[in-house]
């Protein structure tokens, strides 16, 4: 009695089942079917059989491929996401409890799990999703392809999945690995930033790609504003990778933008420790320790970088730019100085140590001769100490800039 008034009460089931089993199926006309029929009857059965539609299609492009003939990866990407939603809805409302006649609480439909996870290990196995994540990534539909490959890797965690027979079939294998960090890069490509993260968090302690992902993990905090979280997996990774300079080369930056110069300077001093002959660590030391006002230390910074690379006209500018700093300041300093004889001495010790800028300039200016801020400086240095033919040279050679 029961079977006969459902098969009454939702013909729309049964027509969809037909349509979609005829020799030539009509996968569109049996979708149209099945929602009259999830509108009448929203039961784990319904949704069960509207998962089957997809999982036709799949299954005849995949025999369409198999003989020569054309095969619409497209259609079959989109069926199998389809019927992995509609089991997913299935399998909620089978495992929804009732009592039985023994007052005790059994699942729905206790039979439909079954039959749902063999369709969806299929699935799993075939790489049906994997294949069609691929497709969308090619035609650079990286938001599709991050979600076909986020169901992918999601499946083994689904709860209808969780029998340890049907979890030894599903291994977090490196293949496993692989596909979610491939999700995760979908993810950054489709700049869905809190998607990414979730992923990256989990893959970042892993050997598998792990200096990238460390990297993108980074840039996809730098893009959600979360300078606490980026700066942590900065000095995270700066532990973890002691060979690899780009973290700690941007926690630096990092410092240095944020005003934090002191910091900077330390973290320096790391970099130096690690990677002695790298000239520009030293000239990026040299010109913060300047700032900090620590003029010894500087010029040893320039000296070492130098050393290193004795064609670094930025090193040698450095140079002179300590010492023309200085006298800047000794020149604000002897403005305020009221008793003439002591404001001459005060000017002829400041000329001194502009003195001593000159000739690192023009050694920069050599090393750069195309650099306009040497040549600006220069000029005004000639200019103060009455060098006229240098002045007019060095003023000609800006004009033709």
């Amino acid at each position: 009695m029961s079977t006969v008034c459902f098969a009454q009460k939702n013909p729309a089931t049964k027509k969809a089942k037909s349509l979609m089993n005829a020799e030539n199926p009509d996968f569109n006309a049996a979708r149209a079917s099945i929602k009259e029929a999830l509108e009448a009857e929203p039961t784990a059965e319904t949704y069960y059989w509207a998962g089957m539609i997809g999982y036709k299609e799949v299954e005849r492009e995949n025999i369409n491929q198999m003989m020569g003939q054309r095969y619409d990866g497209e259609a079959a990407g989109k069926a199998c996401e389809e019927s992995y939603r509609y089991w997913v809805k299935a399998d909620e409302l089978a495992q929804v409890p009732v009592l039985n006649k023994k007052g005790v609480e059994v699942p729905t439909d206790p039979k439909m799990r079954g039959k749902l996870t063999k369709m969806m290990l299929e699935f799993y196995k075939n790489q049906e999703l994997v294949k069609y994540g691929v497709m969308l990534n090619d035609g650079r539909d990286f938001e599709g392809a991050y979600r076909a490959f986020k169901l992918h890797i999601d499946m083994p965690e689904l709860a209808m999945m969780q029998d340890p027979k049907i979890q030894k079939e599903m291994p977090r294998d490196t293949t496993y690995i692989q596909y979610k960090y491939y999700a995760a890069i979908f993810a950054v490509q489709a700049e869905l930033h809190e998607d990414a993260v979730v992923l990256l968090e989990q893959l970042k302690d892993g050997e598998y790609e792990a200096v990238s992902t460390n990297q993108f993990l980074y840039q996809e905090y730098v893009a959600l504003k979360d300078t606490v979280k980026f700066v942590a997996t900065l000095q995270n990774a700066i532990q973890r990778f002691p060979g690899e300079p780009w973290f700690l080369q941007n926690l630096i930056n990092y410092y240095i933008f944020s005003g934090q110069e002191q910091t900077a300077i330390d973290y320096l001093a790391t970099a130096i420790e690690r990677e002695p002959n790298v000239a520009q660590y030293h000239l990026i030391k040299g010109n913060l320790d300047e700032n900090q006002g620590h003029y010894e230390a500087a010029l040893q910074d320039f000296d070492n970088a130098l050393a290193i690379d004795p064609t670094m006209a930025d090193a040698m500018a450095g140079k002179g730019r300590v010492f023309y700093n200085q006298a800047v300041k000794m020149n604000e300093a002897a403005a305020m100085i009221t008793d003439n004889k002591e404001y001459k001495k005060a000017l002829e010790e400041m000329n001194e140590v502009f003195k001593k800028s000159l000739p690192f300039f023009e050694k920069a200016h050599e090393m750069a001769p195309e650099d306009r801020v040497y040549l600006q400086t220069l000029k005004g240095l000639y200019y103060r100490f009455d060098m006229e033919d240098k002045y007019n040279e060095t003023a000609e050679k800006l004009n033709n800039l």
